[in-house]
């Protein structure tokens, strides 16, 4: 089956590429792989205290991730899966894209403000011809009802 692989992250714009792997994914019978990255600098503290700030950032992806989850069972009929690496997120998403074949689209959405689409819009666009998989780049501003008419 093929998967639309979608970054969880604190951004707005993550909202429109969550819905849009979603419709997708349910349109044409895939499935939705979420990716939440934990970057490096946020345990660089002592290994005990890092490990507690390791567990509570799972913690919140965990919780972030079923806001979605729900959202994508009840109301597109996908189940989708959680992955969670640790790392740069850049050199992490396409270490998943390489660790599962099943991935056969790279959704991100851009961002709206002035200093561009985003760093993950701007670093993996420059790669995108070395990619295995095409990447579906899903505007921040478009509604629900545009994202619909896409899908």
């Amino acid at each position: 089956m093929r998967k639309f692989l979608v970054v969880l992250d604190d951004s707005r714009e993550c909202l429109n590429a969550m819905r849009f792997a979603a419709m997708r994914a349910a349109n044409t019978g895939g499935g939705v792989e979420v990716l939440a990255v934990i970057p490096p600098e946020e345990f660089n503290h002592w290994i005990g205290v890092g490990d507690i700030m390791r567990e509570e950032a799972r913690e919140r992806i965990l919780a972030h991730f079923e806001v979605f989850a729900k959202w994508m069972r009840d109301k597109q009929g996908v189940d989708p899966e959680l992955v969670i690496r640790e790392g740069e997120p850049v050199p992490e998403i396409l270490a998943q894209v390489r660790d599962d074949p099943d991935v056969g689209v790279l959704v991100l959405g851009a961002g709206t403000s002035k200093q561009g689409p985003g760093p993950l819009v701007t670093e993996l666009s420059r790669s995108s011809g070395n990619l295995p998989m095409p990447i579906t780049i899903v505007p921040g501003e478009l509604t629900k009802e545009q994202l619909e008419a896409v899908c």
